[in-house]
């Protein structure tokens, strides 16, 4: 009897083989409503009715033939439609039930043709039960092999989408630069997931100022890239800035921070995208097919927004692209957040340094300066490098270079703090050693008052100081590197720069901040015309450099100084430093000058009262000589009240120093170190009146204090149209003794 019903079924499946395609047909005809995303894409509609005919094929085989069910394997296109499945991120059980309603199909039909054959029910019925039995083996045989074909397709598809995942963790944010950031996401994007990307900013989220207004919609293009060259799919370009219409996908994808799956249908393509007819055109021809719209979010703000486009990629995107595309776009928006928050921070931050250090160089005739400030140009930010040029009483400056430790808006506040404190210590005409003491209680202070999250504050600080009457220099350092000295060669009666290049041996005591260790000043004299160069150690240190090269190079420009201080610095920052320093660079570059002898006037006084009237007359000698008469009695009126002073409250020897530059310098000196104090004299006192005289009748006065004891001085300016080139006709240039 099993032999009489398959030969029943070989002669059925031969009636009914020149009806395969019809056959097919039909069924896909009934599975039009329960699958409908059969045919949403031609490409697995086409697939479709291929591997339906297949599967009737192999059914009919099965039924001719009479093989064992279990052996068939599933036909080429069914394997395909499942890989196609999912990378359409369609579900398995969806492809299942497929499999489940056309085997039901396929019976219902076979089972229809049988009457045709014969009228004899006994084996119409035991071929129906002979049918149902071939036709599910087949169906879960096939459907075995359709599913491991399907989950090796989603394998590979979750491997591609970590691979992906992991290259941008890699290389997405590897600076802190908000462009190079968007670059870096449609580079990675490009190479295996969609065909074009565009990056596209709000203003506010570029302005490193920080005062954009976060309401604007304008959006600037930061970065683009397509599979195919010169982007032909985009009519912006970098930096073009645009707004998208109210209506539109975008506009809303932004609004609601929700990302968009956007499958384009027909020839119609929406306004946001083609911006003309002829970009229309161009889009339909590129066969533009789908599209992501990603919002950018990160730490609660919408920074922009992200498109992914393909066309070349006949794959539309999904539902899992669109995950993808958000994990990816998230992390993305957290590095662009952090580079425009640093991009903001060490604007801020370089900002306030720049305003912090001295904006020009104040007048003064001690030396001839030339100065440089780099920022950094690591992720390391603005750090807290200084220096200053600080006139001081007597012709004489002073030139400060530090470094805080650190990086960032604290380290530059820090260095504003500090750099207020040396000037505030040099106005007092401190001694370097003594200003570095006072120096370190600072800084030990500011350590005490900070909290330990903003990390030790610590620094080192380099104070010299220049007398062009002496040409001496006195010096000392809180951890910081010695200066270089260039003395100049002469050559005849000519002095050029170009000479020999030493460092002097100066103690380097510890940096500001520890406490406890003493600080030691060393002078040395330099003839005129000397260079003497500060620097912070970003000059010549970095972890990618031997420091003793760097010094060789340093010398090396040096020895053939050019004339111009400004060239030199010039050179010395092209010779020693990339084009971005790991670390801060401040330099400072001085020329000294010698004050001529002609204008300094030494008078050496007894300890007697009766001293002061020859002190008086010698003063309004030099001032004849300098042809500076109009100034004899104010000048007269201050010698006497210093000098008296000095005889009265100070110690020997005692001396009356007239100095001549861009102002008139009254110093008395004498070995004490007691220092005289304003005080407000009463009605009945005798005294008290003097230093009031003094400090009314000059334009500044002060104490400074020294190893020998203390000086006294008063500056007053110069009448108007005189200058400091005056030359004594009776002065002479020896100190004279009364």
């Amino acid at each position: 009897m099993g032999t009489d019903v398959d030969a029943f079924l070989g002669q059925l499946a031969r009636h009914l083989r020149p009806q395969v395609r019809k056959l097919a047909s039909l069924l896909l005809q009934r599975l039009n409503g329960e699958l409908p995303e059969l045919w949403e894409d031609a490409d697995i509609a086409a697939l479709t009715l291929e591997e339906t005919t297949q599967h009737v094929a192999a059914v009919l085989d099965l039924l001719e033939t009479h093989p064992d069910a279990s052996a068939s394997q599933a036909p080429p296109a069914a394997l395909e439609l499942g890989r196609r499945y999912a990378r359409r991120g369609i579900p398995v059980s969806r492809l299942l039930r497929g499999y489940r309603l056309g085997h039901l199909s396929l019976l219902e039909m076979v089972q229809a043709e049988a009457p045709r054959l014969t009228g004899d029910w006994h084996m119409i019925h035991l071929a129906a039960m002979r049918l149902v039995t071939i036709g599910f083996d087949y169906v879960d045989r096939s459907s075995e092999e359709v599913v491991a074909a399907y989950q090796e397709e989603r394998d590979h598809l979750l491997q591609r989408r970590l691979a992906l995942t992991n290259r941008a963790s890699k290389r997405i944010g590897t600076t802190l630069d908000v462009t190079r950031t968007a670059e870096e996401l449609t580079e990675v994007c490009t190479e295996d997931f969609a065909d074009l990307v565009t990056v596209d900013l709000f203003d506010s989220a570029l302005d490193e100022t920080g005062t954009g207004s976060p309401e604007a919609l304008t959006q600037r293009r930061v970065a683009q890239r397509s599979v195919l060259d010169g982007c032909p799919e985009s009519v912006l370009r970098i930096g073009e800035s645009h707004s998208y219409p109210d209506d539109s996908e975008p506009v809303r994808a932004l609004a609601t921070g929700r990302s968009v799956l956007h499958h384009i249908a027909g020839t119609e393509m929406p306004t946001w995208m083609a911006s003309s007819e002829s970009h229309g055109r161009v889009l339909r021809t590129l066969g533009l097919h789908s599209v992501l719209l990603v919002p950018l979010h990160a730490r609660g703000d919408t920074l922009g927004l992200v498109q992914f486009a393909r066309h070349r990629t006949s794959v539309p995107f999904g539902d899992d692209d669109l995950l993808l595309a958000q994990e990816i776009v998230s992390r993305a928006a957290v590095s662009i957040d952090n580079a425009r928050r640093y991009t903001h921070e060490r604007s801020t931050a370089l900002t306030l340094q720049r305003t912090l250090l001295p904006r020009h160089t104040v007048r003064q005739s001690a030396v001839e300066t030339a100065s440089r400030y780099l920022p950094a140009g690591s992720r390391a930010g603005v750090g807290g490098d200084w220096y200053d040029v600080i006139p001081l009483s007597g012709a004489r400056v002073a030139l400060v270079v530090g470094d805080v430790v650190g990086r960032g808006l604290h380290a530059a506040a820090t260095m504003g703090r500090l750099r207020t404190a040396v000037r505030a210590f040099a106005d007092i005409d401190l001694m370097p050693d003594e200003l570095l003491t006072h120096l370190d209680d600072v800084v030990i202070r500011m350590q005490r008052e900070e909290s330990r999250d903003e990390g030790e504050t610590s620094a080192t600080c380099l104070y010299a100081i220049y007398d062009p009457v002496s040409r001496l220099c006195s010096l000392a350092s809180a951890g910081h590197i010695a200066p270089t000295v260039v003395s100049p060669s002469t050559t005849g009666e000519a002095t050029r720069t170009s000479g020999v290049v030493e460092l002097p041996e100066v103690p380097v005591g510890p940096p500001l901040g520890l406490g406890g260790l003493p600080f030691e000043t060393t002078e040395f004299e330099l003839r005129e015309g000397s260079l003497l160069v500060l620097h912070t150690d970003g000059l010549i240190a970095d972890r990618t450099r031997d420091v003793d090269l760097a010094l060789t190079t340093l010398h090396d420009v040096l020895t053939s100084a050019p004339e111009s201080l400004e060239e030199v610095c010039d050179r010395l920052l092209a010779a020693l430093l990339p084009s971005r320093p790991a670390d801060d660079v401040a330099l400072l570059v001085a020329r000294t000058r010698a004050l001529d002898p002609d204008h300094v006037a030494a008078i050496n006084l007894p300890s007697d009262p009766a001293a002061v009237s020859g002190a008086r007359r010698s003063a309004s000698d030099a001032l004849a000589a300098w042809g500076l008469e109009e100034m004899s009695f104010t000048t007269e009126l201050i010698v006497s009240e210093l000098v008296t002073n000095a005889i009265r409250y100070g110690k020997s020897p005692v001396q009356l120093r007239l100095v001549l530059q861009s102002t008139l310098t009254c110093e008395v000196s004498d070995a004490s170190s007691t220092a005289p104090h304003l005080r407000r004299a009463r009605i009945f006192d005798e005294g008290g009146r003097g230093l009031l005289l003094v400090a009314q009748l000059s334009e500044r006065w002060g104490t400074r204090h020294n190893r020998e004891g203390k000086v006294i001085w008063a500056e007053q300016a110069l009448p108007a149209g005189s200058g400091s080139d005056h030359r004594p006709s009776r002065l002479s240039r020896s100190t004279k003794s009364i």
